[in-house]
Formats: structure tokens, sequence, C-alpha cells
């Protein structure tokens, strides 16, 4: 299973072009169960206990070996700091179509577009953090994909990342070191990913 650390990109000692003034807050956009917009919400006032529901998306692409490419979400995040999970997942912007907002964080986070992505569903869950106390009360949208080319990870986001088979992601995920919405999102993907494989890797 190769696996790659982030690595610290030119200019990335630099004063960030926000030092000196106050961040805005980053909104959430929350749902009801239908996945109808209801309203808005800071970031992390979303994910205290118990949780408001919101919209999420989560990415899995794929190498042409049919290979999972997976992230170790960096020491640094407030939220499951140190564990792996799948290509990329987050929030869009209010208003932002998901499969824009997935598209553009994978981008952001990996340094490289992928070659195909396609939707592969909505899945809704709530999850507990066991480590922050912070809940995922989450409408998540699925994008499974493929992706070639060098990967240029943000190690402000992530820590490392690995191409895996099923034996690989199994031998990983016994460890018990995933994020707690992992198995979540990927069962719901799965008849998507192994129409993108075609079978390979034997998703």
């Amino acid at each position: 299973m190769p696996s790659s650390p982030a690595t610290d990109r030119p200019g990335s000692s630099a004063v960030p072009p926000s030092a000196g003034r106050t961040e805005e807050p980053i909104m959430l956009e929350l749902v009801d169960e239908n996945g109808v917009t209801t309203g808005t919400a800071e970031k992390l006032s979303a994910h205290l206990a118990p949780g408001r529901l919101h919209r999420a998306f989560s990415v899995f692409l794929f190498d042409d070996e049919g290979r999972l490419l997976l992230q170790r979400r960096a020491l640094g995040k407030y939220h499951s700091p140190g564990v792996w999970s799948n290509t990329c997942c987050g929030h869009p912007y209010p208003g932002e179509q998901p499969f824009v907002a997935a598209a553009r964080r994978t981008a952001e986070e990996l340094g490289v577009a992928p070659v195909l992505m396609r939707e592969a569903g909505t899945v809704r869950y709530n999850h507990p953090d066991p480590a922050s106390g912070l809940v995922e009360q989450e409408f998540n949208h699925l994008y499974v994909g493929v992706v070639r080319g060098p990967l240029d990870p943000d190690p402000e986001e992530i820590d490392d990342t690995a191409f895996a088979g099923p034996a690989d992601l199994a031998a990983l995920r016994a460890e018990g070191t995933f994020s707690a919405w992992f198995g979540s999102v990927l069962d719901a993907a799965l008849p998507a990913v192994r129409e993108v494989t075609g079978g390979r890797a034997g998703w």
C-alpha cells in the first residue's frame, strides 16, 4: 500500500493574507431530513452535541488499478485529527452546489483534480466522535471517480495519503484509526464504486 506524507508547499511559511484581520466564520447549510435547505449555522456550533443536520459531501477517488485514495487527517485539525478517511470530505458553502464543492475541496486539499467524478447518491447519519465530543449530523452527498497524476497534499489538511485495495483497507480499519463516518459513506457509495472501478481490485 504505497503511502506518501504531505510535505510543506513553497511559501507555506509566509504570513497568510488574512493575518491581522478577523476571520469570517465558516457557515454551513442546514437541511431537513429530505435534504431541503432550512437555514445556516456556524461550522463548530453545528457540530456541538447533539449536532444540527447539515449538508456535507464525501469523495472516493480510485487509481487505474482500482485502489482507493485515502487521506490521514492532519494532526492540527480540531475534528478527528490524525485518523484515516476517504479521499476528501467537507461541507459546501451555503448555496454552493455539492458537486462543485467536492471538486473544489479535492483540488485544494490534494492538489489534483479528478479526471472523472460522478454522483453516487446520498446518505444521512448521526456519528458522535468519542475523542472530541463533536457530533456529525449530516446529509451527505457522495461522489466516486478516478484520479491520475502526482498528488500535492496541503499539510494543514492532510498528514499522509495512501492507495488501498480492499485487503489493505481491511487491515487499516482493523487498527481502529478511521473517521467515525467512514464506514457509513463507504457502504453507501459501494454500488457506484463497483461501476466506476469495473471490478478492478475486487470492490
